[in-house]
């Protein structure tokens, strides 16, 4: 089989790594299927054997790719349609792999090129504008909404990451045996196919020696007897850390060997909470970092007694989530929706979405021996059994298997 990815992302850089198309795409090329990436332009190239990376030009003009929807990314989208025109006149694709909003224009030029759509679905793309403030304008709004229902009608598969954007989808799908549920859950590390340098020095690769002595000078202002706390992730407001740095401020209080790392915002969000580090009263035992790539965020939590996950919004599950199962580390998480879908008190330190329970969460994770030994043992069966690597590639022969029928 021959197939098209389209991912209007970043790829591959440590801003907006797109690891669930790095991972879909390994699976696939793995499976036997010769496959062309198109993506932006931004980053370094990756090494999956079977896959053509395609780069739209990077743009550089519009300034760095935001999370969520955004004006630049309309502009690059604009640019990635034009470039996928010619890829599907020139060439005859078995299926086309759309992930997100790309989905839009293939559903209406599937008549016309005659091939089968997989709809990668990460989100409701009508509430990320709504989440996200992008527009307030209803038209836009409706129009999305439109168009998301005709996408989950007219493609022939549909792949979900999490149980709640599922039924999400199915209720709109009119054969809901098409739908697949194929969790971000991989971690297999990427492979780059050059190093930055022969890159030209792009400052959104990565770039491994750095990282290396970045992770090393962090971890060296650690002292060697701290139970260290690590929080690695995005610095969005969803993600909770309003909560987590007065939560740890009580953890403090009582536990004075503990030490929280923060790693994950931009200059200026790192700036916003430092100084909520010294208005709580935390800023000697805390370090709080900027955006790191995955194999650095991975040494620190290595380095971690307890991992932290105190989001307070949103329904997809964090990725990070599946690399905290297998970590071998307690995990502390809050009680929301994006967690509670995969994680239970079996598996986890549930805190409720205030500093209290989030401290008495830490605080448990960091002192109850047996139990913590309990949670990281059910975490790990847990991912063998529903997220592991045969688990995701079971479900990519599924796909496969409904796309070639």
């Amino acid at each position: 089989m021959k197939a098209l990815v389209i991912a209007p992302q970043p790829f591959f850089t440590p801003r907006g790594t797109p690891f669930s198309v790095y991972h879909r795409a390994l699976a696939m090329a793995e499976e036997g299927v010769e496959i062309d990436l198109l993506t932006y332009g931004r980053g370094a190239d990756v090494d999956i054997p079977g896959v053509r990376v395609i780069r739209i030009p990077s743009l550089r003009l519009l300034g760095p790719v935001p999370i969520g929807p955004s004006v630049t990314k309309l502009c690059l989208d604009t640019v990635l349609v034009f470039r996928l025109l010619g890829l599907l006149a020139s060439t005859r694709y078995d299926f086309v792999h759309a992930h997100e909003e790309a989905v839009f224009p293939c559903v209406l030029l599937r008549p016309i090129f005659r091939f089968r759509l997989l709809y990668d679905m990460h989100s409701s793309l009508p509430q990320q504008l709504k989440a996200f403030g992008f527009t307030e304008s209803r038209i836009i709004t409706w129009l999305f909404e439109r168009l998301e229902r005709l996408s989950l009608r007219r493609a022939n598969a549909v792949i979900t990451i999490s149980p709640l954007l599922a039924e999400y989808a199915k209720h709109r799908m009119p054969d809901p045996s098409r739908h697949f549920l194929i969790e971000n859950s991989l971690l297999d590390a990427v492979r780059l196919a050059r190093s930055p340098d022969e890159d030209g020095g792009d400052s959104d690769t990565i770039d491994s020696s750095h990282s290396e002595a970045f992770a090393r000078r962090v971890l060296d202002r650690v002292p060697d007897d701290a139970s260290l706390v690590v929080y690695a992730g995005t610095f969005e407001v969803y993600q909770g850390l309003d909560i987590l740095l007065p939560a740890f401020a009580e953890v403090l209080a009582q536990n004075p060997r503990a030490f929280l790392l923060m790693v994950g915002g931009t200059p200026d969000q790192v700036s916003r909470y430092q100084a909520l580090a010294e208005e709580v009263g935390v800023d000697q035992r805390c370090l709080i970092e900027e955006r790191v790539d995955q194999a650095t965020a991975v040494r620190f939590e290595q380095r971690a007694d307890v991992l932290v996950s105190p989001r307070s919004a949103g329904t997809n599950t964090p990725l990070k989530i599946y690399g905290h199962l297998a970590s071998g580390k307690p995990l502390v998480a809050t009680r929301v929706p994006s967690h509670t879908q995969v994680l239970s008190e079996s598996v986890c330190f549930l805190a409720d979405l205030d500093p209290h329970s989030l401290a008495e969460g830490i605080r448990n994770a960091l002192e109850d021996e047996k139990r913590r030994r309990s949670v990281v043992e059910a975490a790990g069966a847990l991912y063998k059994a529903r997220y592991s690597r045969d688990a995701y590639h079971d479900k990519i022969r599924g796909v496969l298997s409904l796309l070639s029928s």
